[in-house]
């Protein structure tokens, strides 16, 4: 019989020593239990860098737990394989007899439904403890959200603004004399201008084992491993979080909305999914950038657009995800039904912006927040994807993805599923705001400035297309009045040929005869 008073069940996106399941952790008293069950990396077809992330980056976080003198049973997929969290937490209780089991609340509803049914199953005391890595508690959305018809995040923001002290003055006026410099965010790049390139490292051992055996040993993932640069320990990310404030912040805000050819990060932080795993925290990462803004290294515009992201919207979705219940993201509001398309697994379009989305989505397991909502998030609305297979993808492609975060952003944003519950409108655009924000256009085969006819932008006329055959739920919408006034104000036979145009195309990518990009004009 041991001498361990409990388990303290560790899952993989629960990587910080300050853990509230660790933090009163004892090394005589106290084993640490690790599991990568096959089940979490197959529920969908995750991404194969996102697969030997987080298993590379739990292994070394179990390494520097053993360091600091603990007890480590680690049930790893290949030598101690198991199926699910509740079969390694049975095996564990085999070995060493322990009566209690302590686990920080996890981040999904159904990670959370099997953990709470391991009390009654095993007869132990069970503490599921808050997890206390996010600035707000969840009781704090749903006090914000009580009563309230609209939940909008920006409200929320302030709020959480106001507590945390971040980017205020003394006087409880925000910095600057206002909340939001949005509006200064959104500039396209210029066209001889470089963005730094990211920080990467060169895989070690553990992470280089894995990538070995990622394409054999999960043979249903997605993406490619080639391109495997991502930071796995917490000293690693901390280097892309001073990387970032050097060299990235100063023109985050300027260009965070822009697209190009010619990177697929731009100035972006890339820092999501060390904060997702818990490398990074998210108070330190939002109190670097407000030192850089303070000791003059960055502009205001760029450190608030940056910090509304994680104190604004990261918290925002969230609390929204747990205050909508397990049931969210099994509405369709907009009667959408049509599967993915094949190219969203190649990329193999002939619309510049999307193939470029896809590709670097499935060669990174990235792509940053406009490419998602905009380009593909956008084309799946106005196309009428079906929202199940869309947020799968989306959870399975990103190397950030977890539900909690990737549902309410596809399921409640990018595609209006949820009827408003989240947005107060589509973020439904033509192909017009995609040449404004990129270059993508300038070397596609398809022009921007065309509705009709075989060179036009097929997101012209999808735009129509969804704006008519949603009129009955959308029409009455405050934001959309101005599209739809414009949409009565044409002529029959101009409304006419939008629709066959539309239905042109979606014909064709029903049957998979959409050009590839091999049959386009390239300028680059």
């Amino acid at each position: 019989m041991s001498d361990f008073r409990s388990i303290r069940f560790v899952l993989g996106d629960q990587l910080s020593p300050s853990l509230t399941s660790l933090r009163d952790a004892d090394p005589d008293h106290d084993v640490i239990v690790m599991a990568e069950p096959a089940s979490e990396a197959t529920y969908v077809g995750h991404h194969r860098q996102k697969i030997v992330f987080i298993l590379s980056a739990m292994r070394h976080f179990a390494d520097g737990l053993r360091a600091r003198g603990f007890k480590v049973c680690y049930f790893d997929y290949r030598n101690n394989p198991t199926q699910s969290f509740t079969d390694a937490l049975k095996l564990a209780l085999e070995e060493y007899l322990v009566d209690q089991v302590v686990i920080t609340a996890p981040g999904e509803w159904r990670v959370l439904r099997e953990i709470q049914t391991w009390a009654y199953k095993f007869g132990i005391t069970l503490d599921i403890r808050d997890d206390d890595r996010f600035f707000a508690p969840l009781s704090t959305f749903s006090e914000f959200a009580e009563n309230r018809k609209e939940l909008r995040m920006e409200y929320f923001y302030r709020q959480l603004r106001r507590s945390t002290g971040i980017l205020m003055e003394p006087d409880g006026k925000p910095v600057g004399k206002q909340w939001n410099f949005d509006h200064d965010n959104r500039k396209r790049l210029p066209d001889d201008h470089t963005s730094p390139p990211p920080v990467t490292f060169k895989p070690d051992a553990i992470t280089q084992s894995l990538l070995d055996r990622v394409a054999t040993d999960f043979p249903n993932a997605s993406g490619s491993e080639a391109n495997f640069g991502w930071a796995v320990t917490r000293k690693d990310a901390l280097k892309v979080l001073d990387h970032f404030i050097t060299h990235r912040l100063p023109l985050f805000g300027d260009y965070q909305d822009a697209m190009t050819v010619k990177s697929s990060t731009v100035y972006h932080a890339l820092l999501s999914g060390y904060i997702n795993i818990g490398l990074l925290l998210p108070d330190e990462v939002c109190r670097a950038a407000e030192k850089a803004y303070k000791a003059g290294n960055a502009p205001l515009n760029a450190t608030e657009g940056f910090i509304r992201q994680i104190l604004g919207w990261r918290e925002y979705v969230r609390g929204l995800y747990w205050f909508m219940g397990p049931d969210y993201g099994t509405d369709n509001h907009l009667d959408a039904t049509r599967p993915l398309p094949g190219f969203f697994w190649d990329g193999d379009v002939a619309m510049n912006c999307l193939h470029h989305a896809i590709t670097e989505t499935l060669d990174n397991a990235y792509a940053h927040h406009i490419q998602r909502l905009m380009v593909i998030g956008n084309f799946a609305l106005l196309t009428g994807l079906d929202p199940k297979g869309v947020c799968e993808w989306y959870l399975a492609v990103y190397i950030d993805a977890f539900e909690w975060v990737e549902l309410p952003n596809t399921f409640g944003m990018a595609l209006y599923a949820d009827g408003g519950k989240m947005a107060s409108k589509p973020y439904a655009a033509s192909g017009k705001y995609i040449n404004r924000m990129s270059d993508y256009c300038v070397g596609c085969r398809y022009s921007p400035h065309k509705n009709i006819g075989p060179d036009a932008c097929p997101f012209n006329a999808l735009y129509w297309h969804f704006l008519d055959r949603n009129s009955d739920k959308l029409g009455k919408n405050p934001r959309l009045g101005m599209p739809y006034r414009n949409w009565s104000r044409m002529n029959d036979n101009s409304k006419t040929a939008l629709i066959k145009q539309a239905e042109h195309f979606l014909t064709r990518m029903d049957d998979g005869t959409i050009p590839e990009p091999s049959h386009q004009r390239s300028l680059w």
